[in-house]
């Protein structure tokens, strides 16, 4: 069940799937507007009372209005205008769901998976530590990190054994 935030007290969404029908002004508000786009406002009633609300669009607010349905959340009362704000938009998202991963893109996340379990990652100290372990300074461990071009180059020229991994490693903080 979704429910409009700060709707007034007698016109409450209760359901996405159904539309509320007022009988005074015959206005309906269809359920699955909502999945498209909405916007909020603050309000302002007579009594000096200001309250947000959610409407389907400005039109919408002005119908409610206009038929007396848009009322006070506090006292209740029908002189309702619009506040000075910076409105609010909500929209449905556009985008289909992401496909699912290709074979490939489960092997390189796997691929990811093992090294970062079984590996130590030191960050931007990447190419201090592999060399340091290639001149016996360091014990011999498997690591992963950064390193930039040329300290990468450096450490190929002088057969330090490295490769570039096909992703970003997930920065360890602490």
């Amino acid at each position: 069940m979704r429910r409009v935030p700060d709707w007034p007290p007698a016109l409450g969404l209760q359901d996405q799937k159904h539309s509320l029908k007022f009988p005074a002004g015959g206005v309906t508000i269809d359920g699955d507007a909502m999945d498209r786009e909405m916007i909020k406002f603050t309000l302002r009633c007579a009594d000096k009372h200001e309250f947000d609300s959610w409407f389907q669009s400005a039109a919408a607010f002005d119908k409610l209005q206009g038929a007396g349905m848009v009322t006070c959340a506090v006292c209740g009362g029908t002189e309702v205008q619009k506040a000075l704000m910076a409105p609010s938009l909500h929209t449905a998202p556009d985008k289909a769901p992401a496909p699912a991963p290709t074979p490939e893109e489960q092997a390189l996340a796997q691929l990811k998976r093992q090294i970062e379990q079984n590996s130590e990652y030191v960050g931007l100290n990447f190419a201090r530590e592999a060399r340091e372990m290639h001149d016996g300074l360091a014990p011999e461990r498997a690591i992963y990190g950064e390193a930039k071009p040329e300290e990468a180059r450096k450490l190929i020229e002088d057969g330090v054994p490295v490769a570039p991994l096909p992703f970003v490693p997930r920065r360890k903080s602490n």
